[in-house]
């Protein structure tokens, strides 16, 4: 798989792989078959592993750990701070605050079995607390050696140059799709363009919604989180089924999946993106994989570009925050 580069100086496989679907969220879960998944994806070639304390909560980056235990050479590990959560999975809130920056990176350096981590987001701005003191802690782990790369998830315009100008950021991470195209308007790509920063795409199959499989919300098992999500539920679900089976018609005149066309969208948007699309399956995994391969022509995009045009997609993101930060 071709390499791109976040940032100044982090070079990671061009799709990353999105973990935290193999501990919570999505029903159902299998270490083994995780794990199976991991190994796999480092075989064919992808090297960022994305996950976050908070997914488990903390059993994700174990999961994680044990799989690269003997194949950390290469591998970029990508994890997070700041949705604080209880042992029991209660939710505690945002936090932002400098002494829980360390102490959460030292838990995170344990859990994950290494001794430094490569990219460390911020993974929710913490409205409290202002960004500089936040990223101050950051930069000392940068400066202590046990934190490669910083990131941040979900911030808008003014806290990313904010955050920047205390340490350089090397990826902002945020939800990009053919259904999600919210940082082509509300100048995050500009921004990070302008400051160089690399842009890390999350949920980039619509939480699996593109890939054209899930027909009903009963597709759904009964503790998925998406049968919470706007977009899943009655008129909404039935509007963007549409959308999705335009971009099912593209691609099926490419003889490729709807998965793989959303993805190579993504792809196509510039060298400086990074899709992590997450999956528990050996099967998907190699689909996803195969979309870095496909070659949009300006008239594909075009023709993409139509069938899921911006704001497309019917209902908010999330249940309560479509924009974390201000």
């Amino acid at each position: 798989m071709k390499a791109r580069r976040l940032g100044q100086g982090l070079e990671v496989s061009s799709e990353g792989l999105g973990c935290m679907g193999m501990s919570e969220f999505y029903g159902s879960t299998d270490d083994s078959t995780s794990i199976a998944t991991i190994h796999r994806a480092l075989d064919l070639g992808v090297t960022m592993l994305d996950t976050a304390d908070m997914y488990g909560p903390f059993t994700n980056e174990r999961l994680v750990g044990r799989a690269i235990a003997d194949r950390r050479d290469g591998v970029v590990i990508a994890t997070k701070f700041g949705n604080e959560r209880g042992d029991d999975g209660s939710w505690r809130g945002i936090n932002g605050r400098p002494e829980y920056v360390i102490t959460s990176c030292e838990a995170s350096l344990q859990r994950l079995g290494v001794d430094c981590i490569d990219l460390y987001y911020q993974h929710r701005v913490d409205r409290t607390v202002p960004v500089e003191e936040t990223w101050g802690a950051m930069k000392q782990l940068v400066d202590q050696g046990k934190v490669r790369h910083l990131g941040i998830s979900e911030a808008l315009p003014e806290t990313i140059r904010r955050a920047h100008a205390v340490h350089p950021i090397a990826a902002l991470q945020t939800e990009w799709s053919l259904w999600t195209r919210d940082p082509e308007d509300n100048g995050v790509l500009a921004t990070v363009r302008e400051l160089g920063i690399g842009f890390v795409a999350y949920s980039p199959l619509g939480r699996g919604f593109l890939s054209g499989e899930i027909r009903s919300i009963d597709d759904l098992e009964p503790g998925d989180f998406r049968r919470m999500n706007p977009r899943f539920q009655g008129d909404n679900f039935d509007r963007n089924l549409t959308l999705v089976d335009r971009v099912r018609e593209i691609a099926a005149e490419k003889d490729v999946t709807a998965s793989q066309l959303a993805l190579a969208w993504v792809l196509a948007q510039g060298d400086d993106v990074v899709p992590i699309p997450g999956t528990r399956r050996i099967a998907y995994l190699e689909d996803n994989v195969a979309a870095a391969d496909i070659v949009l022509t300006s008239e594909d995009l075009r023709r993409i570009d139509e069938a899921a045009p911006a704001g497309a997609a019917a209902g908010q993101r999330y249940p309560d925050m479509s924009s974390v930060d201000a």
